[in-house]
């Protein structure tokens, strides 16, 4: 017969939990900490705090005709590894919000709320403080409620002190005002918004280099600087925008860098050629292709090189529209224009 082993009369030490390597105490200290700073980020909408069994969050009445709900989900890559070992853990909690936030704005979405994962074979609340601090910064300046979350504790998955980080955000656009790449037509501009460094993408072959030159001890510190500088977010400046329908496409220059990228928002018969003579590529990336060495089409397909955001415009309202984001604070470039074709030629 099948079945269980017979029980067996032995005398032994209960185990526990916490024994095991799961602590909820340092979870619910978690919990405790994060929770004044996520009212922070509050907006209308909200209902609730955290600690329920989900968020909840009301859809804006009134505000939007014909509303679509828009998700993405995002993390921030090996980032989290050359940050930590730089004491910069800040950095990538607001990596993490913009990377998703960045994402939504690309389809013309404004960001409501935003919910973030974390596990790590053991959870410390001293090491994890400052990138929740960090998840809280990027969602007040994204302007998305930090709904709610989840820290695991996962004993022996991961190498030493590696943690995960995965962050989810929702968004809502107009119907017609969502930004797909179908109304781009030959002739339009491309305009360039600067970025703020590599962002978070690339980091693999980042660590590598920094390895190389003699790991992030022997680096300068404007040079960790650089490196650890947290993803630009563009919501405040680009969202109203393209809530206008003054924007034909945005593209994100994330992995792919901006090949890839670009040629995400050109419709088949059309092709985007871009100048990358068009801005001045910051240092930290002459340094990483001088340093790796890395060649320059590695290097484009890898970073975004400088651009962080790239818009397509019509001729008509190009002037414009930068004329609004320079006033809003972005360095703006016009770096391309599209053609027909078929995709990204970078000269």
């Amino acid at each position: 017969m099948c079945g269980f082993p017979k029980e067996r009369v032995r005398v032994s030490k209960p185990i526990t939990y916490s024994g095991a390597g799961v602590d909820l105490e340092r979870g619910a200290e978690i919990v405790r900490r994060i929770a004044p700073l996520a009212r922070e980020t509050h907006r209308p909408g909200v209902l609730g705090g955290i600690g329920g069994f989900g968020g909840l969050f009301e859809v804006p009445r009134g505000k939007y005709r014909e509303p679509v709900l828009v998700a993405g989900t995002d993390g921030v890559g090996t980032k989290l590894k050359l940050c930590g070992e730089a004491g910069r853990m800040e950095a990538p909690g607001v990596d993490l919000v913009a990377m998703c936030v960045n994402d939504l704005l690309a389809m013309g979405a404004e960001p409501l709320f935003f919910l973030d994962y974390c596990a790590a074979n053991r959870l410390d609340p001293e090491r994890l403080e400052p990138l929740l601090k960090g998840i809280v910064r990027g969602c007040r300046e994204a302007g998305a409620a930090l709904l709610g979350g989840e820290t695991a504790e996962l004993p022996n998955t991961y190498v030493d002190d590696g943690l995960e980080l995965v962050g989810f955000c929702v968004g809502v656009a107009e119907k017609d005002r969502l930004l797909d790449g179908s109304g781009v037509r030959q002739g339009d501009l491309l305009l360039g918004l600067s970025s703020s460094g590599p962002h978070s993408n690339g980091y693999s072959l980042v660590r590598r280099i920094v390895e190389k030159a003699g790991g992030v001890q022997a680096l300068d510190g404007s040079l960790i600087d650089a490196l650890c500088e947290p993803t630009r977010i563009y919501i405040r400046s680009v969202l109203p925008l393209a809530q206008s329908g003054r924007l034909k496409a945005i593209a994100h220059i994330t992995g792919g860098g901006l090949p890839e990228n670009v040629e995400r928002i050109v419709p088949d018969g059309l092709a985007a050629r871009i100048d990358t003579g068009a801005w001045g590529r910051p240092a930290v990336f002459d340094w990483l292709s001088r340093e790796g060495p890395v060649e320059r089409e590695e290097m484009l397909r890898t970073f975004n090189c400088g651009i962080g955001l790239v818009l397509a415009v019509g001729p008509d309202e190009a002037a414009a529209v930068r004329e609004d984001l320079v006033a809003a604070g972005e360095e703006v470039h016009e770096i391309g224009r599209v053609e027909t074709g078929a995709g990204v030629t970078l000269d």
